[in-house]
């Protein structure tokens, strides 16, 4: 009976302590100011919407909104379209040295960020592009590569190589042939790619702080760190804000979190 329990309340405890900060988060978000600074009491007595109406009104979150939501977009398309090509003549043409190049694409994701940041504010300055979409385009797209080829190459290699070598035989050329036959096939790992990179464009930080410097271009995570006054920091509109954030994007998990199960797993034991 105890070991019957006991793996429920290892999940369970695991959960909580998984969602903890969010939960948090969200009770902050409805607490009213003078219960803040104050423990007891944990729920809010006088629950408000104040916070969240705070942050459309007093900021301009819709534009930032807008500006995380471009640059996150752009950002997966980019790094899907090149990704997938070079993944699939990764996988399936006859390209010597495949391991030494993966290898090599791998290795530039091992830099940590805080070591390229001033060399590439110096060619966004350069290139006139600081402060706008195409700076942190550019940056996200070049860092979010790698891990798309390497995670797309597996999901094509676990395509069978007769499907491929079947459609040249019925006259398709390579291209008709990843767009025709292979791109389909390979249809949960791209969306789990493009999941993954997604979240990675939306919840960038340091890049995006580096490269900003108004609203024209400033994503969510640079919004929020300004938040704070000269002389006080409103939790309240950080929680609020923090929870209009993240819901897009629990809603997505949510939504296909079948799809992304399955894109993982097949990657995973056929790869």
């Amino acid at each position: 009976m105890m070991r019957k329990l006991a793996f429920p309340a290892v999940l369970l405890l695991v959960a909580l302590y998984c969602t903890g900060p969010v939960l948090w988060q969200a009770v902050t978000s409805v607490k009213p100011d003078p219960e803040l600074t104050s423990l007891p009491p944990v729920l809010p007595e006088h629950p408000t919407l104040s916070h969240y109406i705070s942050i459309f009104t007093r900021h301009p979150f819709l534009k930032v909104i807008l500006n995380s939501t471009v640059v996150a977009g752009a950002t997966t398309v980019l790094a899907l379209l090149l990704g997938s090509f070079a993944a699939f003549g990764l996988a399936k043409l006859r390209v010597r040295y495949t391991s030494l190049i993966l290898g090599f694409v791998l290795s530039v994701s091992m830099f940590p960020p805080i070591a390229t940041v001033s060399p590439l504010y110096l060619i966004i300055r350069a290139l006139g592009l600081r402060d706008t979409w195409w700076a942190l385009i550019v940056t996200y797209t070049t860092f979010s590569l790698p891990f798309s080829i390497w995670v797309l190459t597996n999901f094509f290699r676990s395509i069978p190589d007769e499907i491929y070598l079947a459609s040249k035989v019925d006259g398709c050329t390579p291209l008709q042939s990843f767009f025709r036959v292979m791109l389909p096939l390979a249809a949960p790992g791209i969306f789990t790619t493009a999941l993954l990179v997604f979240i990675f464009s939306w919840n960038e930080f340091l890049f995006a702080l580096t490269f900003t410097s108004t609203t024209a271009s400033r994503t969510i995570p640079v919004a929020i760190a300004m938040f704070p006054g000269l002389h006080e920091v409103p939790w309240g509109d950080i929680a609020a804000a923090s929870i209009v954030v993240i819901s897009p994007l629990i809603l997505l998990v949510f939504a296909f979190q079948r799809r992304i199960i399955e894109g993982l797993t097949a990657g995973a034991v056929k790869g």
